[in-house]
């Protein structure tokens, strides 16, 4: 019998947002993969998974279990459905999917190849860029490095004339610009420790939640060093 907390509920419900679909693997960690593979999210939690299973549609699993207030989840080891009850009276059964249709991370741990650049992005910070972005209707955000200072700079790179939001987040002596496409940035929201490779691809990582996203960059991001 299980139950899910809060903060497992709001970490599956982000995850939708990466892909609509989950592979559930038996221990205490999350971990999903979007259709294009360019965003991985992976979560430490404190409930114990008794057994693999795969749930196609995400968001209508979480909406079932949301029907109830105090909900218990069963995964019993020889059934192909979750049982989801609230005392005596309240049930639904819930059926798995054939985890051959859903889109996986692959079981190596993702590591970040090197680290070039890192900065603290502040639960503020990051609710200022998203905000700047659907204002503006801005769909990039470029790290950028230069003249002693790493600012975040929100943008539309394919319009020479385009509207701008920029804060400075750090200190540097490198010069780089690593762009992403805000619609990537699949964060719950909160503070990050962000630490970005050379290789094109940049980790986020959240304490308060034991969160982790890689997150690729853009082809046409820039390290000089």
């Amino acid at each position: 019998m299980m139950k899910i907390s809060k903060k497992t509920t709001e970490i599956l419900a982000n995850f939708t947002s990466i892909n609509q679909s989950l592979s559930f693997r038996e221990g205490r960690q999350l971990r999903t993969i979007s259709p294009m593979q360019n965003v991985l999210a992976q979560a430490d939690i404190e409930e114990y998974i008794p057994k693999d299973f795969a749930i196609y549609d995400l968001p209508q699993f979480l909406n079932t279990v949301g029907l109830y207030s105090d909900p218990d989840i069963d995964v019993k080891t020889n059934e192909s459905y979750a049982s989801i009850k609230e005392g005596n009276a309240n049930r639904s059964k819930y059926f798995f999917s054939d985890p051959s249709v859903i889109i996986a991370p692959p079981e190596k741990e993702m590591k970040l190849p090197s680290e070039e650049v890192s900065f603290t992005l502040n639960k503020d910070t990051l609710t200022k860029i998203l905000k700047s972005s659907a204002i503006l209707n801005l769909p990039d955000l470029a790290v950028v490095g230069g003249e002693g200072v790493v600012k975040l700079v929100v943008n539309d790179r394919k319009n020479d004339t385009s509207n701008e939001y920029s804060i400075v987040v750090g200190q540097t002596d490198k010069e780089f610009s690593f762009n992403f496409k805000i619609e990537n940035l699949k964060l719950i929201n909160g503070t990050y420790e962000v630490n970005i490779s050379e290789r094109k691809l940049a980790k986020f990582y959240n304490a308060d939640y034991k969160l982790t996203y890689f997150i690729a960059l853009e082809p046409d991001s820039v390290y000089e060093g």
